[in-house]
This record gives C-alpha cells, sequence and structure tokens, in this order.
C-alpha cells in the first residue's frame, strides 16, 4: 500500500469513530475498559503512523500490536477490578507516554521533512 492510501484510511476512520461515539452512552462499569481499549487504539495507530512516515509501516505488527496491546490492558482493568486496585493506571502511564514520543516523532520527522524541501529548493 502507498503512504497517502495508508494516512487517508485512518484519517477516515478516526472521522467516523468520532462522528458515531461522540453520541454514546457508556455505563460506568465499562469506562476503564474503554478508556485503555481508546489509548491502546491511539498508541497504535500513532505508532503507525510514524512507522509509516519512516517507510517501516507493517499492516501485521500494526494489526498484532493493536490486539495484543488492547488484550493486556484490558486484562489489568479486569484483575484490578477484581482486587479493588486500580493496576489499570500502569497501562494508561505507558500508551500516554508512547503516544506522547510517538507525537514528538511525528513532529520531529514533518519539521526534518519541510526543511529537506526548503534546501531542496533552494539548491
Amino acid at each position: 500500500m502507498k503512504k497517502p492510501i495508508i494516512t487517508s484510511i485512518f484519517v477516515i476512520v478516526i472521522v467516523l469513530g468520532f462522528i458515531f461515539g461522540s453520541n454514546l452512552e457508556i455505563p460506568y462499569k465499562y469506562t476503564a475498559y474503554i478508556a485503555v481499549a481508546i489509548l491502546a487504539f491511539l498508541d497504535s495507530l500513532v505508532g503507525g503512523i510514524v512507522s509509516n512516515m519512516k517507510n517501516e509501516f507493517n499492516m501485521t505488527v500494526f494489526v498484532s500490536g493493536f490486539f495484543v496491546n488492547a488484550v493486556i490492558a484490558i486484562f489489568l482493568v479486569y484483575l484490578g477490578q477484581k482486587l479493588n486496585v486500580d493496576i489499570y493506571l500502569a497501562a494508561v502511564i505507558v500508551f500516554t507516554t508512547r503516544l506522547f514520543t510517538n507525537l514528538s516523532i511525528i513532529r520531529r520527522l514533518i519539521i526534518e521533512n519541510i526543511e529537506e524541501n526548503k534546501k531542496n529548493k533552494k539548491a
């Protein structure tokens, strides 16, 4: 698959998710599960964008990473609820840290790309 097609699919999926998910009412007992699942999705999505920008994207790694991350995170939420301990916060911290790290990599790659294009136009 080419880079613009993958990026377009990501954007379309995100927009559709916001449109259809904005009016959803989630029961309180499932909010931790949904929050962790959303973070797992965002972590995989942004990680996929980074690997796509580096021309290292692999759909198998992307999909398997999403499902493995989601299953482990949901298991932590379940275990934490059974033990009455907020273990899922570990998954939240890890996913959030990785999310911000990947966002900074994206920013850096975009800036490098812009600077390279400026140099090529001057030459």
